[in-house]
């Protein structure tokens, strides 16, 4: 049996441990002990201390996003606003979009590009409270074969059934025949947004999936009555991609409109009056509220855009929503847009 033992190396002698090599090894353990118990022991706020009471040190940190500059400078003899007006859709929103140059000059071949449809609410279109689904077909479209863009996003973060407000409002299939990609919300789709200067949402979070490698965005809104900021139009669209409890905005709902304005610069603001819900928004529900229009606006100025609709498509006067001010002072665009309108018959 011990012949099946291991053989030792007959050749192997141990060394013997210099006194130089004892006092090394000593330093090198007493500095490793020296050192860990200094990561251990050292206050908090020291350097590469490893305490952490509050579990705040060991918490990921996590950079926000901050959004690009969407907007594109406008031809030098284009209106910053103008009205197409006629008698069907196509042809209000392209007289609309020639008169501040054209969609061609704002969307590139290539481009990838988020179309922004208001639909909050489980409603059928006639009722006002939402986006036209006419006008999204149209234009996801036009952005793909006039435009040539590579790829057309309709997204929204409504208040209600994502998947049901996209069916009953008609904006998800009509998106679809177009040609257009739609992006429903959920819980992973959303991160926290840097809006520099904003007073409620500096930090927030944002519906930001469908923005994801996007090179241009555009509003697509309803006009209507609002009952806590008297109207909901291109501005007010942009709710629709916070996350969050943002119901609790209600308290300053002027501050939060004018906030939008500065969260998103997008390329073109799109304003329909088809159906112009003239009181009892922004839900709405009965047809005896809506009136028929026949008005597209667009432009690059959403602050001058939403005045104007304010004013002319519903009808309320010059007593404009503080939120439009608000945006003025913000430097998002000018509440006083006379001499920049222009209305094609």
């Amino acid at each position: 049996m011990d012949n099946d033992k291991p053989k030792q190396n007959p050749a192997y002698v141990k060394e013997q441990l210099s006194r130089r090599s004892l006092i090394r090894r000593l330093a090198t353990v007493a500095g490793l002990g020296t050192a860990a118990g200094y990561l251990t022991l050292a206050p908090e706020d020291w350097p590469f201390s490893m305490k952490d009471q509050t579990g705040l040190r060991s918490k990921p940190v996590i950079t926000p996003l901050q959004l690009t500059d969407f907007r594109v400078e406008k031809p030098a003899m284009a209106s910053d606003v103008a009205v197409g007006r006629g008698p069907n859709v196509e042809e209000r929103l392209r007289k609309a979009l020639d008169a501040i140059g054209g969609l061609t000059h704002y969307v590139k071949p290539g481009d990838i590009v988020l179309l922004k449809p208001n639909v909050a609410f489980d409603r059928s279109p006639n009722l006002g409270a939402t986006s036209n689904p006419e006008i999204v077909e149209i234009l996801v479209r036009m952005l793909l074969v006039d435009c040539r863009a590579q790829e057309v996003r309709v997204a929204d973060n409504p208040i209600e059934s994502p998947a049901d407000c996209f069916a009953k409002s008609g904006v998800g299939p009509a998106a679809e025949r177009g040609g257009g990609r739609v992006y429903l919300p959920d819980s992973n789709a959303f991160r926290t947004l840097n809006t520099p200067g904003a007073v409620l949402i500096e930090n927030w979070l944002f519906f930001h999936r469908p923005l994801t490698n996007v090179d241009k965005v555009i509003g697509v809104a309803p006009v209507k009555d609002h009952n806590l900021c008297q109207a909901s139009m291109g501005i007010k669209n942009w709710y629709g991609l916070l996350g969050g409890r943002r119901n609790q905005f209600h308290q300053d709902i002027h501050e939060i409109v004018s906030d939008l304005a500065l969260m998103l610069r997008p390329t073109l603001t799109i304003v329909d009056g088809s159906y112009i819900l003239m009181k009892n928004g922004p839900t709405g529900g009965d047809p005896s509220n809506v009136k028929p229009g026949d008005a597209i606006v667009a432009g690059t100025d959403p602050v001058a855009l939403d005045a104007w609709a304010f004013e002319h498509l519903l009808e309320r006067g010059t007593d404009f929503p503080r939120y439009l001010f608000k945006a003025e002072e913000k430097g998002c665009g000018r509440v006083d847009y006379r001499g920049r309108v222009e209305l094609i018959t």
